[in-house]
This record gives C-alpha cells, structure tokens and sequence, in this order.
C-alpha cells in the first residue's frame, strides 16, 4: 500500500452544498460530466460513480461535515478497496474540504493523485460557481 494522499481544497459554497453534491447522484453524474451515477446516501449503502469505474460502500456520513467511503477502482483486483474521507469545514461563505484517501495500491498513487484534482476538484468548483 501507499502513502496516503492529502488534500485541501478550499471552494465558494457552504459545507451543505458540497455534501449535497458529493452524494446526490444527479448532481455527481452533472459536476462530473455526465457518466451515470447511482449513490445509496446511507451509512452502508453501496454507490457507483463514472459509469461503474468507481464503487464501494459509505462507511460514516455525518450530514454537512463528513463523509467516509470504501472506495474502488474498476481496474483494481477484485476485492481490493481503499479507504476516502471528505471532511468539509465551514469558513464563512467558503469551505474548506480537506480529502484523504489512504491504502490503495502503491503503483495507483500519481494516477489517483491527479485524478481528484482533474475529475473531482476542479469540476466541482465550475459546478458550485
């Protein structure tokens, strides 16, 4: 496994907006693109992201503030997951999401790395703007 990675991105919208969007499948599958999306919003519930190339299971959601997640890459072998945290945190009118994602496989890093900036960040802060 990997050295996690870290992450701290700051965006223009309160920590209810950006849970919202990490969780609602309609609005995921518009922020990022357009891929299908099915996102089951409780604790346990199994999601599906980018057309099936992202899966797994939500571990601990606590509403506005964070979000845990068993996280998978369909390129993975099977039954290997890893572990994303969001944890969002008001700063007046912007938040602050400070993003973890820890014991993927080692040779995924650089790739997952860029990934969350190219397919999570930056479309979200067009998204939310």
């Amino acid at each position: 496994m990997s050295t996690p990675i870290h992450q701290e991105v700051v965006f223009k919208a309160s920590p209810k907006r950006i849970y919202e969007a990490l969780l609602d499948a309609r609005q995921f599958s518009a922020f990022t693109g357009g891929a299908p999306a099915a996102i089951d919003r409780d604790a346990g519930g199994a999601f599906s992201c980018f057309g099936g190339m992202i899966t797994g299971r939500n571990i601990e959601l606590v509403p506005d503030q964070r979000i845990i997640q068993a996280w998978r890459a369909g390129n993975w072998a099977e039954g290997v997951y890893s572990i994303v945290r969001f944890e969002l945190k008001g700063q007046g009118a912007e938040t602050r999401l400070v993003f973890e994602h820890s014991a993927f496989p080692a040779e995924h890093r650089e790739h997952l790395a860029g990934g969350w900036q190219k397919m999570y960040w930056d479309p979200l802060r067009i998204y939310l703007a």
